[in-house]
């Protein structure tokens, strides 16, 4: 498994929150581990980065985990959320997955199986690229690296760059990502280049796909960074 993850673990149980960051920040998928104690700062968390999985506690102090789940969907989150919970009830699960949540894990657990189940949705959620999005007029296929507009019997390839920019920006849904945040997702930490090198990117990228470039409807410029406009 590739490294470089970033997991978002929400538990209101300080010692089982403190062993699960120890014992899973030591593992090679991830690069970070990012820990939140409550239901609204899991949230905050979840809408302001993308995290590459996301394990959420049934119950938290100000809110239902379930209820914590369906909000991060509401706003556009689509990280892989496994639930911890210590309800084992065919209810429980039923609810939870009904919120939007991908898997169930009962407490106690063992760390295996939990990372077992952390494994194979990054797997599952790293194959999605393999998956057609809508974008605008077009099908964007990830993996092909290419836009197609059906009607207008138009074919577009992207380069890895682009297609990782609009893979991104797809990601998080319709939010704004600060210019520093995408040059660093896209080209990585440390790569030397600047967010001059960003815009000429984006600039390219709206010749290909917006049918009038200077009046984006799709790859929108908002103060700060930029969105997509699905």
């Amino acid at each position: 498994m590739a490294s470089g993850k970033a997991l978002l673990l929400i538990d209101d149980d300080d010692m089982l929150r403190c062993s699960l960051v120890e014992q899973l920040s030591a593992q090679d998928d991830f690069e970070s581990v990012v820990e939140a104690a409550d239901g609204a700062n899991g949230i905050d968390l979840a809408k302001g980065q993308a995290f590459d999985i996301i394990l959420l506690d049934v119950g938290l102090p100000d809110m239902d985990g379930r209820d914590v789940c369906r909000t991060m969907r509401d706003a556009g989150v689509r990280s892989p959320i496994i639930m911890l919970t210590a309800a084992d009830s065919e209810d429980d699960t039923v609810t939870g997955l009904d919120a939007g949540a991908n898997d169930y894990v009962t407490k106690p657990f063992r760390m295996a199986v939990l990372l077992a189940r952390v494994r194979a949705h990054l797997r599952q959620h790293t194959q999605a690229g393999a998956a057609i999005f809508s974008l605008g007029p077009y099908r964007f296929q990830p993996a092909a690296k290419m836009l197609v507009n059906e009607e207008a019997d138009k074919k577009i390839r992207l380069t890895e760059k682009e297609t990782a920019i609009l893979k991104y920006l797809f990601r998080v849904g319709n939010k704004t990502v600060p210019r520093e945040t995408l040059l660093d997702e896209v080209w990585g930490y440390n790569a030397g280049v600047t967010t001059h090198t960003l815009e000429t990117h984006v600039y390219r990228l709206r010749q290909k796909i917006e049918p009038d470039p200077s009046n984006a409807q799709i790859l929108m410029t908002e103060p700060g960074g930029y969105r997509l406009n699905p």
